[in-house]
């Protein structure tokens, strides 16, 4: 009987890795002939995990399924390969309508030109790759780790053409803490032009899967530079596919047992001397400078340490300095110079002082910037000079080898260089000259962040950047897509600069700038982040103590539980919000206010308080002269009455949106008001009810917001169950759930499911309408969306009475 079973399972299963496994699962627990919680007892499982494993929401750890399989005294290396199947799944074919192909992603730093020796090194890598398509680097600083994996890198980048990857981890870098596995990965999705919609808003194990998705059907090449430890490299490890890593450390990565270690020594005594040479531009032979005072070049070996950053330096200062002979280089180099630690610092420290003092100047405060790379903008608002004057400083410290340019327009500086330049700034006099020009990094990084915010219309305008002073120049860009492209690159930074502008006790930068990131969040990291944001700026407006700043502060917070579908604690802020508003007389964050609580209050279940919420922020913004704020109210109104059934005058105010002129025209007023009158006239003219539709789906598609999409097909599939059209409103209802399908927020599909489950009621599907309604009551009471349980009630009621069926029992 237990066979029959057995063989009835798997081909219930054939073919669904993840269902065969748990119902493998089953079987054990089956054999123990224990109930799910003794069970979990027994194997030291959580039982609601355990319940999860054995029903198929969840693939357990490899651990887990170990556990079970011990209690029974079964062996689980069968079980190995439908586990791996399970927890690796293959990814599905793109969708050819929906997919772009933009040329291949190419991160990699610039080669050097005179890369010297390492044959063995080198042979040791291609073989690694070749076995184990991942290898680990290591060895002390600045004995060349990443000039050799990116060296590597170029060399493999024909056989892997799809994309080759950098990412510095800052495992070493001094003042910073090591980037954080889901930073890491985040970026990494972002190289590779990930849609938001496919990266999941939290969770370590969820990124990783994601990330080894989108490798395995791709032949890429990536560089993790300068690892901390195994921890924080692991997640990042290519799994199926061809792509190949190449990891470095200043650290053996003993933890990554299956990864191929090559570690690198100093260069030996005649690759030394050949980049020496190399690098100073000497011809070499009895007449060079270098064979012409043997003992003097030797010293300068030693000195270096043989290490080819160091080497690279001096050779540099030779090179620019044709009438040095080689013990003037010494004597230079030799200046205070005791420990290998000075070693580094002689050399930078020996280039700083062949610098202008403005340069040099630059070259110190460069040590305050708080992120891996820059622009001349910021540079500009660091060192307080004009734009084109910080860029022709950042060209002379790139020929003397102080800065690199990993890519056009793109600074960074070596960790060790960064370190001496931390140092060589904290001696600068007066001390608070440092703290004027940290001040300045701080705000330009809000002051731009604000900039291009502006540019990327979300929702009401809000309100312009205060804290500190703006810079004199800033990036200007031509439209939201320049503006979103400005947010990718610079995200590390502006993550960078909160947590400075936290530990340094700038509170005002802190409540300021995550408001600024609203637009990016929405379309690239979710809610979790910015829900982590919005908290921290809240402590920091507290201790501010300006009522306006901590009731703003209250607002967004809500704003941001109200997205991640956290209902009740958005009501409790908005709360607060409006107790800190109330004789403040600021009516553009009244109207701000008034907004977020007429959307709140829809979802929570109130009918008519909405529309006035929408109406009163519309007064109050046409009250303080901003004619784009009060058209963001009037095309939520527009819904609003809708919802409540008014068709005529919804169409009519839809209408008035339109007229309103606006350079964009996927401006979210506009893309509401077509969707609005779409669905509001579909009975009366179904041409032009369609012809609106399609444009808001056509342009949400062409501004690549997955939520917006999804809205716009739903709402073109009621407005098509209404024309009578059921099975073209069917498609376009099941096209939108396959878009929610990819997302990784419940409270949108709450949304939805109710206008579906009506069309598949009135297209003869009632069991299909009675599974969309129960889903929503499932949903709506956890997430705190009380009209649309309400409406699930009334349509599962409406379904029962139409087929004679009785409602189950609660």
């Amino acid at each position: 009987m237990r066979q029959q079973k057995q063989q009835q399972q798997q081909r219930t299963v054939k073919g669904d890795p993840h269902e065969e496994l748990a119902a493998r699962l089953r079987l054990l627990q089956e054999l123990s002939g224990l109930g799910v919680r003794a069970l979990a007892r027994d194997t030291g499982l959580s039982s609601s995990s355990l319940s999860r494993y054995l029903g198929g929401q969840t693939v357990p750890p490899w651990p887990a399924v170990v556990a079970l399989c011990r209690l029974v005294k079964r062996d689980p290396r069968p079980l190995r390969p439908l586990w791996e199947r399970s927890s690796h799944p293959l990814p599905a074919p793109p969708k050819a309508s929906r997919e772009v192909h933009p040329r291949p992603r190419n991160d990699l730093p610039r080669d050097v030109s005179d890369f010297t020796g390492r044959e063995e090194q080198l042979a040791a890598v291609f073989a690694a790759v070749d076995s184990h398509r991942v290898v680990a680097v290591d060895g002390m600083a600045g004995v060349g780790k990443t000039c050799l994996a990116v060296h590597a890198a170029h060399r493999l980048a024909d056989q892997y053409p799809d994309a080759q990857l950098y990412v510095d981890l800052h495992g070493f870098t001094e003042g910073r803490e090591p980037l954080d596995p889901d930073s890491a990965l985040r970026m990494l999705l972002g190289a590779l032009d990930v849609p938001s919609e496919r990266v999941p808003q939290e969770g370590l194990e969820q990124l990783a899967a994601c990330w080894r998705s989108e490798l395995a059907r791709r032949r890429a090449v990536v560089v993790l530079d300068n690892a901390a430890d195994a921890e924080q490299v692991r997640p990042l490890l290519p799994g199926a596919g061809d792509t190949v890593a190449l990891i470095t450390s200043r650290n053996r990565l003993l933890g990554l047992d299956e990864v191929p270690p090559v570690s690198l020594d100093v260069l030996s005594p005649r690759e030394s001397a050949e980049l020496l040479a190399r690098a100073s531009g000497d011809p070499g032979g009895p007449g060079g400078r270098l064979a012409r005072d043997p003992e003097s070049a030797a010293e300068v070996l030693r000195l270096c340490g043989r290490l080819p950053l160091a080497l690279r330096l001096a050779g540099a200062r030779l090179r620019h300095r044709p009438g040095w002979t080689v013990g003037v280089l010494v004597e230079r180099m030799s200046e205070g110079v005791s420990e290998f630690d000075a070693v580094f610092s002689a050399a930078f420290a020996m280039s700083v002082r062949q610098l202008k003092r403005s340069q040099g100047r630059l070259f110190r405060l460069l040590g305050l910037l708080p992120g891996a790379s820059f622009d001349e903008y910021v540079v500009a608002a660091l060192a307080e000079v004009p734009l084109r004057e910080a860029r022709a400083m950042l060209e002379d410290l790139l020929d003397a080898h102080l800065v690199q340019q990993p890519a056009a327009d793109r600074y960074r500086l070596h960790d060790l260089v960064h370190q001496h330049a931390r140092r060589a700034c904290a001696e600068l006099d007066p001390p608070a000259e440092r703290e004027r020009a940290l001040g300045r990094v701080l705000d330009y990084y809000v002051h731009a962040a604000a900039a291009a915010d502006a540019a990327m219309p979300f929702l009401a305008p809000g309100r312009s950047a205060s804290a500190g002073r703006p810079p004199a120049e800033l990036p200007r860009f031509a439209d939201k897509n320049e503006a979103f492209a400005w947010l990718v690159t610079e995200y590390g930074n502006l993550m960078a600069a909160f947590e400075t502008a936290v530990a340094v006790g700038a509170d005002r930068h802190v409540c300021e700038l995550p408001r600024f990131l609203r637009a990016y969040f929405a379309r690239r990291c979710g809610t979790t982040h910015l829900n982590v944001l919005f908290e921290r700026a809240l402590a920091a407006a507290q201790r501010v103590g300006d009522p306006l700043q901590l009731a703003e502060a209250h607002s967004d917070l809500g704003f941001a539980r109200y997205n991640a579908g956290r209902m009740a604690e958005a009501a409790a802020a908005y709360e607060a919000a409006e107790r800190g508003l109330s004789g403040a007389g600021d009516t553009h964050a009244e109207a701000e206010l008034a907004m977020r609580r007429g959307y709140l209050s829809w979802d929570t279940g109130h009918i008519e308080e909405p529309l006035a919420l929408f109406r009163l922020a519309g007064e109050l913004y046409e009250r303080v002269g901003s004619p784009t704020g009060a058209a963001h109210a009037a095309a939520a109104e527009a819904w609003a009455m809708l919802q409540l059934g008014h068709r005529e005058e919804a169409a009519q105010r839809a209408q008035q949106v339109l007229c309103v002129p606006h350079p964009d025209p996927a401006w979210p007023p506009t893309l509401t008001a077509r969707i609005t009158l779409g669905v509001a006239i579909a009975h009366e003219a179904p041409d032009e009810a369609t012809q609106h539709l399609r444009r808001a789906l056509a342009l949400s598609r062409e501004d690549r917001h997955v939520h917006n999409e999804a809205w716009c097909l739903n709402c073109l599939g009621v407005a098509l169950r209404q024309m009578g059209r059921y099975e073209e409103a069917l498609a376009s209802h099941r096209a939108a759930f396959a878009l929610l399908d990819e997302l990784f927020e419940e409270h949108w599909k709450v949304r939805f499911l109710n206008g579906y489950a009506e069309t598949c009621r009135l297209a003869g599907l009632p069991e299909e309408a009675l599974r969309l309604h129960r889903q929503v009551l499932e949903l709506a009471p956890r997430l705190g969306y009380r009209y649309e349980e309400s409406l699930a009630h009334e349509g599962i009621a409406t379904v029962l009475a139409e087929t004679g069926s009785r409602a189950p029992a609660p």
